[in-house]
């Protein structure tokens, strides 16, 4: 069958973190190569879709943007069902961001409520890395990586929405990992057999995908 022609897989993607972290931005700069300085509040949820291809499977990655503000932060368990990869985002220049991570990854178990909490993809974003060059920078690379070990080697990304770094890649892996979460593969050698091809290829904040 011509490739064109076959079905597309719709994959579903939550990006959770605190108001202000750069969710949108991300998404806009990954999507369309957009950044604006100065984009208002999500209010409760909103996504974009992009269409890729991955090896012979046509995807759409539905990525579902959430208002990071604690009233919204209960958005319902519909909302989160039925995703197949969830993102959380802290701003590397905001310590409080970083901390909150735990409760946003506790709040999309707790609503999506997935067959195997302890197994489900969740990858990180450290956003915001180019700010005051790096100057303002409270959370280190290592920080961030103990964080992903001590939970099951959770993929991490640094990157810039400004500046449009590592976004691609870190979306990429995204799709990835949510097509085979989708597909049922075991996603620990799934991580470890894409880490195994790409050892030897140092790149900053790139991790397990």
């Amino acid at each position: 069958m011509d490739v064109s022609t076959k079905k597309r897989t719709l994959l579903k993607v939550i990006v959770l973190g605190d108001s202000g972290v750069g969710k949108t931005s991300l998404m806009n700069q990954y999507v369309y190569k957009k950044f604006n300085q100065h984009y208002k509040a999500t209010i409760g949820a909103d996504f974009v879709t992009k269409e890729l291809q991955i090896d012979d499977k046509r995807v759409t990655l539905q990525i579902w943007d959430t208002a990071g503000q604690e009233r919204f932060q209960s958005l319902g368990a519909a909302f989160y069902r039925g995703a197949e990869c969830c993102v959380i985002v802290f701003d590397v220049n905001a310590h409080k961001s970083f901390e909150a991570m735990n409760t946003w990854r506790e709040e999309f178990l707790k609503q999506a409520d997935p067959d195997t909490p302890d197994n489900f993809p969740f990858i990180l974003l450290g956003n915001k890395i180019d700010m005051d060059g790096g100057n303002s920078r409270v959370v280190t690379e290592k920080q961030a990586k103990e964080w992903c070990a001590f939970r099951g080697n959770i993929p991490y990304f640094e990157t810039s929405a400004k500046e449009g770094y590592n976004v691609d890649e870190a979306f990429l892996c995204v799709a990835k990992t949510a097509l085979a979460n989708e597909q049922g593969c075991d996603l620990e050698t799934y991580f470890q057999g894409i880490s195994e091809s790409l050892s030897g290829t140092e790149q900053k904040g790139f991790c397990a995908c």
